[in-house]
């Protein structure tokens, strides 16, 4: 299944709870990339494989906040 169908069989009270655990999830991430840069300890294959989960993270967060936002009409 993939992540838009499941989005869209969730309620929006699950929703917010997933939102927020994915931004906690992101901003750990974010900090995470910056703390093994500054350090310079992690390997090229390791950062990948963290920025592309904060990628895929951010693509989620974004989903899910189109949903539960309603569309406003001008």
């Amino acid at each position: 299944m993939n992540a838009q169908s499941d989005i869209s069989m969730k309620t929006d009270e699950v929703l917010r709870v997933e939102l927020e655990v994915f931004k906690r999830e992101h901003r750990d991430l974010d900090e995470a990339i910056h703390a093994l840069t500054e350090r310079g300890t992690a390997d090229a294959l390791t950062m990948q494989r963290l920025k592309k989960r904060k990628l895929r993270l951010k693509d989620l967060i974004a989903q899910i906040e189109d949903r539960l936002t309603p569309d406003i009409i001008a």
